[in-house]
């Protein structure tokens, strides 16, 4: 049974709540979602064509918004792609899509899967937490934002990815799967 839009935002803002803000896995996620400038959309295209109309859409309304309204978009669709692989290979077109935007340099793309693995760690490794989310979620961010939030974190990316590592692996499979289940 395919879960109501209301159910994959609560799954989706749990997600942010406990792991994203509550492990501190995004340095900047708490100031703007207290702030209400992170934007979640449900989508129920029915296939590929229809989903890129609504990236189009959501690409657009971003651009043309003030990033005190909204700063950072996260677009998740419950059942188009219940295969990583699939939604790994599209990653190409929504980056394309984003060029064709013009948005280069402008709009970063992250992607999150229930499933997401990094090629060459091991399949049970923590690490692919660190980009799994309750359904496949485009994160769309704006490059300023980011920038800003990693400077407040001392100017390394890398340093934020490894200590996210090192959070989720002390975490643990279990810790990880209550820190998310519903209440």
């Amino acid at each position: 049974m395919e879960p109501t839009d209301e159910q994959v935002l609560a799954d989706t803002r749990r997600w942010i709540e406990k792991a994203v803000i509550g492990l501190n896995l995004c340095p900047f996620a708490r100031a703007v979602y207290v702030k209400d400038q992170v934007r979640i959309v449900v989508s129920r295209a029915r296939h590929l064509d229809a989903f890129l109309d609504e990236l189009d859409r959501e690409l657009d309304l971003l651009q043309n918004t003030p990033a005190e309204a909204i700063d950072t978009t996260l677009l998740v669709h419950p059942t188009l792609f219940p295969d990583f692989f699939v939604f790994n290979d599209f990653l190409g077109v929504v980056e394309d899509v984003v060029a064709e935007h013009g948005l280069e340099g402008v709009i970063q793309v992250a992607s999150f899967h229930p499933a997401f693995l990094f090629e060459g760690e091991p399949q049970d490794d923590m690490s692919h937490c660190t980009n799994r989310a309750p359904y496949p979620t485009l994160h769309l961010l704006r490059e300023e934002s980011v920038s800003r939030a990693v400077a407040s974190e001392g100017g390394d990316a890398d340093a934020i990815v490894e200590r996210n590592i090192r959070t989720l692996r002390d975490l643990g499979p279990q810790g990880w799967a209550d820190l998310l289940s519903r209440d």
